[in-house]
Order: C-alpha cells, then sequence, then structure tokens
C-alpha cells in the first residue's frame, strides 16, 4: 500500500517497516489522536485535598501529622516514578537509564562531542560543511538548527558515520543499540503498534501528540537533520540510529510521531542527522 513516508518519501510499510526511496518534502498527516491530554485539574483538585486535609490535622495539635504528610508526599513521589509499566526508574528526566524488561537504556539522548578515545568528532554547523562530511564518509555532528539551547533538550544530532566509527561514540560500558536490540525493546512493550505511546514523554509534541512514558524511555521529538543540510519535524518527529546498516549506503533506525502511537522502523540514508539513544553493554 503507497503512503507518504514521515521523512515525506514515497514508500511501502511491511511489517511496519519503512523503506525510503525519495528525498524529504513534508510530513505525512494523519487525521485523528491516538492519545488523550492527561489534563492537570485533576491533578491540582487531588493536591488541593491533601494540603486540606494536613491544615485540619494541624489545627488539631497533630505534629505527628504534619510528620507523617511530608513522609506520604515522598512515598508518593517515590511512587510515581517507579509506577513505570515497564520500566524502572524515578521520575521523568531525572534519571539517566532506565530498566525495560532485561535491557538498560539511557533516558536522555547522547550529547558527546569525543570518541571514546578523546579524539574530537567534528562539528558541522553549515549546510555545506554536512554534506561534505557525508559525502566523505566521516563522522559529524550538529545541533538542531545549530542552536546550543535545543542541544540541552534533545541532544546532538549525528550522522551514521559517527555511530560506526571503530573509535566508540558511546560511553564506556554503553553502546549504540543494533537493530535486534531495538526491537527486542519494542517487542518487550507491546510490539510496534503500542511502544510508541509508551516510549514518547509526556509533555513536548506537537498537537498534544504526547505518550505516557510508561516504559520511562522519555522520547523527545528531536527533528533531524537531512543528507544535504537543512533541518526539520523538530516537535513533531523524533529518529534514533541503530548499529546496524541495511546496505552500503543506509542503515537502519527507529522513529516516534506526534500523531502515531507506533515506534516505527526504517532504513535511512547514513548522512542524515539522527538522535542516539545508548544501551548498556
Amino acid at each position: 500500500m503507497g503512503v507518504t513516508a514521515p521523512l515525506a518519501f514515497m514508500g511501502t510499510i511491511k511489517q511496519k517497516t519503512i523503506y525510503l526511496t525519495g528525498e524529504t518534502k513534508k510530513p505525512f498527516n494523519r487525521a485523528g489522536k491516538n492519545l488523550k491530554h492527561i489534563k492537570m485539574k485533576h491533578v491540582s483538585l487531588i493536591l488541593s485535598a491533601v494540603v486540606m486535609t494536613a491544615m485540619m490535622l494541624s489545627s488539631c495539635g497533630g505534629g505527628a501529622s504534619t510528620e507523617e504528610g511530608a513522609s506520604k508526599e515522598e512515598g508518593a513521589s517515590a511512587e510515581e516514578g517507579a509506577s513505570a509499566e515497564e520500566g524502572a526508574s524515578t521520575e521523568e528526566g531525572a534519571s539517566k537509564e532506565v530498566t525495560i524488561g532485561k535491557q538498560v537504556w539511557m533516558t536522555k539522548n547522547l550529547d558527546v562531542d569525543k570518541f571514546q578515545n578523546g579524539d574530537v568528532i567534528p562539528e558541522a554547523k553549515t549546510e555545506g560543511e554536512w554534506k561534505a562530511y557525508g559525502d566523505a564518509g566521516e563522522a559529524a555532528w550538529c545541533y538542531y538548527d545549530n542552536d546550543r539551547k535545543n542541544g540541552e533538550k534533545y541532544g546532538k544530532l549525528y550522522n551514521w558515520h559517527a555511530v560506526n566509527d571503530s573509535r566508540g561514540i558511546a560511553p564506556k560500558g554503553w553502546h549504540v543499540p543494533t537493530d535486534e536490540e531495538w526491537t527486542i525493546l519494542t517487542d518487550y512493550l507491546g510490539g510496534v503498534e503500542k511502544a510508541g505511546a509508551k516510549m514518547k514523554s509526556k509533555n513536548g509534541w506537537y498537537d498534544n501528540g504526547n505518550g505516557t512514558n510508561s516504559s520511562a524511555f522519555s522520547g523527545l521529538p528531536g527533528g533531524y537533520r537531512n543528507f544535504n543540510g537543512p533541518f526539520d519535524l523538530i516537535g513533531k518527529f523524533g529518529y534514533w540510529w541503530s548499529s546496524t546498516e541495511s546496505n552500503t549506503y543506509f542503515a537502519w533506525s527507529r522513529f516516534l510521531s506526534y500523531d502515531l502511537g507506533y515506534v516505527l522502523r526504517s532504513s535511512s540514508s547514513k548522512v542524515r542527522g539522527f538522535s542516539v539513544r545508548c544501551l548498556r553493554d
């Protein structure tokens, strides 16, 4: 069945795998939303009730009850972190790693500018620089729109040559996941049709296309950089490399979308700039 793929390539979906055959234009648009926005109003009502109860107990001379109330508040915070359906983590974004099934994932995208041996990974700011590194088959990174503030939230974007470099882009004790290891993750989370919502962060996605983040993976829509330099789709899509190539010019990746609860597998040009999420050895 012909569809317009998220990088605006014309392709086909086979078992939720996207095979890309063109260059980028505009993202596809699907009507409807897979997830309902969680209203903060309910949280406010609950907190108000807790505060009123604490005040009533305090007015009765219950000094111990104030301590008890504080204890419960701490317990609730811990419970919120542990409530991840599939992941064991502290609250969203606070931890550096999360256990999902038998795997341990980083909870943030990679943000390094050196290989393990200390060699510098070149930063490519201009479109010409980005294309030149890609054409030469050399490693490069950038911030989305060359804005450091985007890096603070989304990490860096890397071409696949940086991912595949023998000097190692991941910190010691970690590695860039293989295509198979990504599949293990999505299978554990219920398959590609269910995993996406569980992997997306609770906020930050365009048009309220947020996830539940029940896995505590905390996937953010960091967008991507095209082979010839332009940036696109921040806030709407998040893309992550695997370390597995699909052929001489393409490698396997995964992406999340604001308007889908899926996580999809795609074969992407090695000279594009995607996020990197590391897995513990």
